[in-house]
């Protein structure tokens, strides 16, 4: 048995990432948890969030969207919308999305039916700025 525990990061666009890592660190929709080498196999779904990883003692951090997280005992495969690198975050872009998400969201009364979308984006904005740099 290898000691090995396989990440893969996969959105419709990309393969955002695939490699041998020590552990990772999912935003799940029920919270945050850990997934280590030997892990029990369970399907469950990723929220709005900041995924991490151990890869050769270095943290690396991802902004990511909703999908869903299937874990075996030494693989991740993440299935979500969309994943980027705090390195490659554009931090004015993500400024300027939670400017305007906040703007219309002012606007409108929370019956609207453009109000969970705009919630939304203001929420992935939100995450974008925080993991943005780490």
């Amino acid at each position: 048995m290898s000691d090995e525990l396989i990440l893969e990061i996969v959105t419709p666009e990309k393969m955002a990432f695939t490699g041998e890592v020590e552990e990772v660190t999912i935003p799940g929709s029920e919270g945050e948890f850990g997934v280590l080498r030997g892990h029990e196999a369970i399907l469950t779904s990723v929220d709005i969030g900041e995924l991490s990883f151990t890869r050769e003692g270095k943290k690396s951090y991802y902004a990511v969207n909703t999908g869903y997280a299937e874990v075996t005992a030494d693989k991740v495969t993440l299935l979500i919308e969309t994943a980027e690198r705090s390195d490659t975050i554009d931090i004015d872009r993500a400024q300027r999305a939670k400017e305007r998400a906040e703007a219309n969201l002012a606007q409108i009364a929370k019956e609207d039916l453009e109000f969970d979308k705009i919630n939304l984006a203001l929420i992935r904005a939100l995450n974008r700025i925080s993991v943005a740099g780490k």
